[in-house]
């Protein structure tokens, strides 16, 4: 229970070292989704809802806002966690040091840890919270199954924040932050079914989209959302997602004491 405690109170002072900067996110949680859904879903998908027979049979019989409203939706949630797990942590490493401040206090390395991954997850649901209501705001939910995508959302984006803060913990500089970013995150954004089913992509390209958390996290929010999951395809997901919370969890905690306990 003390070790819980410590825990949050590291959540709690990343809450409030937000809370002197929530306006600068306004336009990312909030405009982004609004956009993304008009000028994709609405735009791109008056013209892919025209299409074919076959193309529509490919959407799962959705129209193309109701097909990209749950990846949008999952995507966005990597996006945060990315962000969240990038320049905050490295800031308290390095930068500013804030966390070497903390271990001045009774809390350790691994309270830090969690604590930060902790208030990443919080504020991975709150926006993925706001772009559900962007989505029924744009009439893109078939129905309420849309709430059960948000915690699939959560937990995709918790499933890229580990990891991403143990790789964070581990450098001096923000170089390989901005590759990572530019060659991992925007690739994936692209690729993993966020827009257009994997099946489209050439053969060669398939297996890898499939190991890939974001696929794991888009055909779960998706499937929940249309409500065509079934409990093995959600059990499947649920799990490598889990598995990659985990191990990434443990690899941040351990980078955090390696960098911060000297």
């Amino acid at each position: 229970m003390l070790s819980r405690s410590r825990i949050l109170l590291a959540t709690e002072t990343a809450a409030m070292t937000y809370r002197r900067r929530w306006r600068g996110s306004v336009f990312s949680t909030v405009l982004t989704p609004v956009l993304m859904l008009a000028a994709m879903g609405l735009g791109l998908g008056s013209l892919v809802d025209k299409g074919t027979a076959a193309r529509r049979a490919s959407l799962g019989g959705a129209s193309y806002l109701a097909f990209l409203a749950p990846g949008l939706l999952a995507a966005a949630a990597m996006q945060t966690a990315a962000n969240e797990a990038i320049y905050p942590i490295i800031e308290g490493i390095k930068w500013r040091r804030t966390f070497h401040a903390m271990l001045a206090t009774p809390l350790t390395a691994s309270d830090v840890a969690l604590g930060q991954l902790l208030w990443i997850a919080v504020r991975i649901a709150m926006t993925s919270a706001v772009f559900v209501v962007a989505i029924v705001a744009f009439g893109a939910a078939r129905s309420g199954n849309i709430l059960l995508a948000l915690p699939g959302a959560v937990l995709t984006g918790t499933a890229f924040a580990a990891p991403v803060a143990a790789l964070t913990a581990t450098l001096d500089g923000h170089q390989g932050l901005v590759s990572l970013m530019r060659f991992g995150i925007v690739p994936l954004y692209l690729f993993s079914g966020t827009f257009f089913p994997i099946s489209q992509l050439p053969a060669v390209l398939r297996p890898i989209a499939y190991v890939t958390p974001l696929w794991h996290g888009v055909d779960l929010c998706r499937s929940l959302a249309l409500g065509n999951a079934s409990l093995g395809r959600v059990a499947l997901h649920l799990t490598y997602l889990l598995a990659w919370t985990t191990i990434g969890s443990a690899l941040a905690v351990a980078r955090f004491k390696k960098r911060l306990v000297v």
